[in-house]
């Protein structure tokens, strides 16, 4: 058999058989179902960049925006699952979207396989310098006294940051009109350019516009302050009690993605973890890595398991319907 035969003859094994004997052989895609520019995002282009050079194949970061994530997240699922196309996944499309969907166009705890978490960042309520108010009390008392109350945007409708939104309304009383946009990162324009007043987005993306005197961070919703702007209080100082809310970033196979190669990538990202420079450069940012259990199926699940439950919760305390 010479070897121009062989070739056809090494196409009809088995997909699994091939991932195990070669994978990866060629360029590997993140999938980031949200604009460019967000948490999710600079996230995958981090790691992406980091398990590129331990694999020995490129990554390719791809962003395919719409329908609060579900267009991207639907086209990983569609998927040949062989670990060559991922999914970059944040609450917005991996929970708080299909349990606020009528009619889901997906169930995530099926149809992908939970690979390893990348990271976790609370997300914060910044306004634009103009907007007289220096904390939530003020914000609060400033949406009461307009008619019109105070214009804050979001991700989008059931994204990543809608729900504590809701919850931030629910708790405080403030008079907030929610702006939905297409993606973290399509928000700053808008922002920048006063066509909303303030934010609740994850800190990353708007770090940069906060520390040029750009936008005015009001409250950050961690347990502790956080060390990129430790002078900013948390909601909980603030008064408003429990309020906690982060956004994860994690890595996504489509169902039936061989065991081989899911262990090849978390042993990947497991290293990249564990380089000093990733973790600085996650704290750079306000992330938090994930600890080791949160890099295997196992126990990224389990935190998934978790913020279903929250989630479900949230959505009854804001009295939201599926639509």
């Amino acid at each position: 058999m010479t070897p121009r035969r062989a070739l056809p003859l090494l196409a009809l094994l088995p997909g699994p058989a091939r991932a195990q004997a070669a994978f990866p052989d060629r360029p590997i895609r993140f999938i980031v179902p949200f604009a460019a520019g967000g948490n999710s995002d600079v996230t995958a282009r981090l790691f992406g960049a980091r398990i590129a050079a331990r694999l020995g194949q490129p990554v390719v970061v791809e962003n395919r925006s719409g329908a609060t994530g579900a267009i991207g997240t639907e086209a990983v699922i569609r998927a040949r699952p062989d670990g060559y196309t991922l999914l970059i996944g944040s609450p917005g499309s991996i929970v708080n979207g299909p349990l606020l969907m009528a009619n889901p166009r997906y169930n995530t705890m099926t149809d992908l396989v939970p690979v390893a978490l990348l990271g976790q960042v609370p997300m914060m309520i910044i306004v634009r310098p103009q907007i007289p108010v220096r904390n939530l009390a003020e914000l609060v008392a400033y949406s009461r006294s307009r008619p019109e109350g105070v214009s804050i945007g979001t991700s989008g409708v059931g994204g990543a940051n809608h729900l504590p939104l809701e919850l931030f309304k629910a708790a405080t009383g403030a008079n907030i009109l929610h702006v939905p946009f297409r993606g973290g990162g399509s928000t700053l324009s808008d922002f920048l350019a006063g066509n909303v007043d303030g934010l609740l987005i994850e800190l990353p993306t708007v770090l940069e516009i906060y520390r040029e005197g750009r936008g005015r961070i009001l409250g950050v919703s961690a347990a502790a302050r956080s060390p990129q702007v430790p002078q900013v209080p948390t909601f909980i100082e603030q008064g408003i009690e429990g309020y906690l809310a982060s956004s994860f970033v994690g890595l996504f196979a489509p169902a039936g993605t061989p065991e081989p190669v899911l262990a090849t990538l978390q042993v990947a990202l497991a290293e990249a973890a564990a380089d000093p420079d990733v973790a600085a450069r996650l704290l750079s940012f306000g992330a938090t890595a994930p600890m080791p259990a949160e890099l295997t199926t196992p126990g990224f699940r389990a935190l998934l398991e978790g913020e279903f439950t929250k989630a479900r919760r949230a959505i009854a305390i804001a009295g939201l319907r599926p639509e």
